[in-house]
């Protein structure tokens, strides 16, 4: 099967997966989505992940889905930046999402960072997704 957006195909995995209560879900692997799924668990949307070997050269990621009192942590979860149009942000213009309780992902020259370690550390770049 051919992907044209990864990051979006596994948000996508991770959205769909949640609404139907599964406890995890699948994904290919690649470094960008094990990036995006460290700052995803590291900010507790996700329970865990860990990569399993299909065959010789070939990995796919296993995300452990988190819940709070059985409705999903995940409210909210949309791709920003897509491969036919990008967006990027510089770090003066910033904002927090959802007034401080949701967070973006950013692509920045210091690697994959939710928007508060990228005000922290005086970068912007490219918004992968936003997480509600």
């Amino acid at each position: 099967m051919n992907i044209n957006d990864p990051i979006g195909d596994m948000l996508t995995r991770i959205r769909n997966g949640q609404r139907v209560g599964k406890k995890s879900v699948e994904a290919p692997s690649s470094a960008m989505r094990k990036q995006v799924l460290d700052v995803l668990q590291k900010e507790g949307y996700i329970r865990n992940y860990r990569s399993e070997q299909v065959r010789k050269g070939i990995e796919k990621i296993i995300i452990e889905l988190k819940y709070n009192e059985g409705q999903p942590v995940i409210e909210f979860i949309t791709r920003v930046s897509k491969p036919g149009l990008r967006v990027y942000s510089a770090v003066k213009k910033l904002t927090s999402y959802r007034s401080g309780l949701g967070i973006s992902i950013l692509s920045t020259s210091k690697g994959i960072m939710s928007d508060i370690d990228a005000r922290a550390q005086g970068v912007g770049g490219e918004i992968i997704c936003q997480v509600y």
